[in-house]
């Protein structure tokens, strides 16, 4: 979402000069299968940046479209799977360690009970491959008008935990969006607290608006000290739309607006 001014390979390099020294992506690509030189050439900007890919998108679609994942929606689950492979070997090249696998939107020709089945046997087959690696299979609540039914942290949670079960696996973990929870009404500071412990990677933006920290009121500094003190210690990602161009909205940043953060 930063750096969109850009070409897609350009990007990592810009963040780079930019002072990031780790970029996400979502998943890069307009297919889920793409061929070798295309992936060669975004594993290629990666290291040529000089950053490292902490995260990165399973195939979910068209996001700026209908799409919001296709994991969970049998007709289209095949995507995912065939994806899944293709996904790890470029974590295995770069050292990514997680994963964003989206649930997929409710379809109404799909009764929920399958789609939960179909997303467990997914997430199963996610979390082996990445379990390879020694990665995370990452689920999330989301915020919008599209029919995706995990809107809060405790349903994303569950199905986190009926995951795990399924799989026999410990390595499929809660996405904290503070953006997504808070503009669904969740309660994000009793979020942080009552599921810290499945908390494997945060994403923040301001809310309203999906702007930089500082376009809304959003508590991002009270959030992420909380995050701190319940003992998350991993990544957080900038996944905001830049009011202007990339490099202005990260004034907050430079003036240090979330001193401490890393």
């Amino acid at each position: 979402m930063l750096f969109t001014e850009l070409p897609l390979l350009h990007r990592p390099a810009a963040a780079r000069k930019a002072g990031f020294e780790a970029v996400e992506f979502w998943w890069p690509f307009a297919s889920p299968v793409p061929g070798d030189a295309e992936v060669d050439a975004f594993v290629s900007a990666i290291q040529d940046a000089g950053v490292r890919l902490v995260g990165l998108n399973f195939f979910g679609g068209d996001l700026a479209g209908p799409d919001c994942g296709v994991l969970s929606i049998p007709r289209r689950a095949g995507e995912f799977r065939a994806n899944v492979e293709v996904a790890v070997g470029i974590g295995e090249r770069l050292g990514v360690r997680v994963f964003n696998a989206l649930y997929g939107n409710r379809v109404e020709d799909v009764a929920s009970g399958l789609q939960h089945e179909t997303a467990m046997a997914s997430l199963a087959l996610a979390a082996e491959a990445a379990g390879r690696i020694g990665a995370v299979v990452l689920i999330e609540a989301v915020s919008g008008p599209k029919p995706y039914p995990l809107r809060t942290a405790g349903q994303a949670v569950a199905v986190v935990d009926a995951a795990n079960a399924a799989a026999g696996a410990d390595n499929v973990g809660f996405l904290c969006d503070l953006y997504h929870l808070a503009v669904n009404g969740d309660d994000v500071g009793a979020a942080i607290a009552r599921h810290v412990g499945a908390i494997r990677h945060v994403q923040i933006a301001d809310a309203p608006g999906r702007g930089e920290p500082g376009t809304g009121d959003l508590d991002l500094a009270g959030h992420l000290a909380s995050l701190r003190h319940h003992g998350y210690d991993g990544w957080v990602s900038l996944e905001y739309r830049p009011s202007t161009t990339t490099d202005e909205s990260l004034a907050w940043l430079r003036r240090g607006d979330l001193e401490g953060q890393r």
